[in-house]
C-alpha cells in the first residue's frame, strides 16, 4: 500500500509541476523568444509556440530525480534500480539534446534518424535489460552481448523515429504517447517490473499535462525534442522491464506509417492534409502515411477526428498488448 502510495505521488508531482509549473512558464517564453512553427492544419495557419517537449522533459526529469532521491536518501526498500533510473535519464537526455538540434537547426533526414542510437548508449553501458528475450512460437533466445551492442540502440532508434514521423496533428504525439505509456504500465505492474514501472508513471504525467496544452486546438507544438523523447522512453521502459514484446505490438501503427512513408521516400513535405471547409483530404499523390491513408477511407475527415481514430487505433493495439501478458 505505501509502494503504491509513493508511485501515486511521482504521478501527481510530475504532472503537477508540468501543468501548473513549466509550461505555463515556457509557452511564452517560447513565443518571444520567437521559437515558432506553423499549425499547418488550420485555414489561419496560425504561429505557435514550438519546442514544447522541452516542458516534457522538465517535468520527466524532476520525476526522475525525485524518484532516485527517494529511494537513496528516505526510504532503500523501495525496489527501484537507480543505475537504470540513471541510463534511462542519461538516454533521454541525450535525445533530447538530437530533438533541440533538430529543431533549431534542421538536422538532415538520414542524420537524425541514425542520432538517436548514439542516445542508447547509457543503456548499453549499464547493460541494462535481459539478454534472454520470449520470441512468440519460438520460446526464449538468448541473445548474449548482441542484445546490448544491437538490440538496445536499434529498439531505441526505431521507437524514436517512430514517433517522430506520425506526428503533426493536434494532440496526435501526446495521445497515442500516453495510450503506450498506460497500456505498458499496466502490463510493467503485472509483472512486477517496479522500475519500468516508475519510469512510465512519470512519464504519464508530464505527458498528460502536456497533452492539455497540446490538444485540439493547440496551444504549443511539441517538436522533435518532444516526438524523439515519447519514443525513447517507450524504449528504454520495455528494455529495463523486459517486455519487449509488449513494445513491438504497440508500435505497430507506427511501423505501418513508417511503410507508407518509406513508399514514398519519406518525404520532408507533403505528409499532411489538404484542409477544404473544415476537413483534412488526402492529396491526389496520397496516401503518404498512415493519417492521409485514413482521410482517404474517410473521404475527408476533421483534425481532432483523425487524431481521436488514430488514439484509438493505438487502444486497440494496446489491449492486445495487455491480453498478451495478462491472459
Amino acid at each position: 500500500m505505501l509502494l503504491m502510495t509513493f508511485f501515486a505521488f511521482l504521478f501527481l508531482f510530475t504532472f503537477f509541476i508540468t501543468f501548473v509549473i513549466i509550461f505555463p512558464l515556457i509557452i511564452p517564453r517560447l513565443t518571444r523568444a520567437r521559437i515558432v512553427g506553423k499549425d499547418i492544419h488550420k485555414p489561419q495557419r496560425i504561429e505557435l509556440p514550438e519546442m514544447g517537449g522541452l516542458g516534457i522533459i522538465s517535468g520527466f526529469c524532476l520525476g526522475t530525480i525525485l524518484a532516485i532521491g527517494v529511494k537513496i536518501f528516505i526510504d532503500n526498500a523501495i525496489p527501484l534500480d537507480v543505475t537504470s533510473l540513471l541510463a534511462v535519464l542519461s538516454s533521454i537526455l541525450m535525445i533530447s539534446l538530437i530533438g533541440i538540434f533538430d529543431d533549431l537547426f534542421a538536422i538532415r533526414q538520414w542524420v537524425k534518424t541514425l542520432l538517436p542510437a548514439l542516445a542508447a548508449l547509457p543503456l548499453m553501458a549499464t547493460k541494462t535489460g535481459y539478454t534472454v528475450l520470449f520470441i512468440p512460437f519460438g520460446g526464449p533466445v538468448e541473445f548474449g552481448i548482441f542484445y546490448s551492442l544491437l538490440l538496445i540502440p536499434l529498439g531505441v532508434t526505431g521507437a524514436a523515429n517512430g514517433v517522430n514521423m506520425l506526428a503533426g496533428f493536434n494532440g496526435l504525439e501526446l495521445g497515442m504517447g500516453s495510450v503506450a505509456i498506460i497500456t505498458l504500465a499496466i502490463i510493467a505492474y503485472h509483472l512486477q517490473a517496479m522500475t519500468a514501472f516508475a519510469i512510465l508513471i512519470i512519464a504519464m504525467g508530464a505527458l498528460l499535462a502536456a497533452l492539455y496544452f497540446n490538444r485540439y486546438p493547440a496551444k504549443v507544438l511539441i517538436g522533435d525534442v518532444g516526438t524523439l523523447s515519447i519514443g525513447a522512453i517507450i524504449a528504454s521502459a520495455v528494455i529495463i522491464g523486459n517486455f519487449e514484446m509488449a513494445g513491438i505490438i504497440i508500435i505497430i501503427p507506427y511501423f505501418a506509417d513508417f511503410l507508407l512513408k518509406a513508399a514514398h521516400r519519406f518525404p520532408s513535405k507533403g505528409w499532411g492534409g489538404i484542409y477544404k471547409n473544415g476537413r483534412l483530404f488526402c492529396p491526389d499523390y496520397g496516401p503518404v502515411g498512415l493519417c492521409q491513408l485514413i482521410m482517404k477511407i474517410a473521404g475527408g475527415i476533421t483534425e481532432k477526428r483523425l487524431v481521436l481514430t488514430l488514439i484509438g487505433i493505438e487502444a486497440l493495439f494496446g489491449i492486445a498488448a495487455i491480453f498478451f501478458y495478462v491472459m
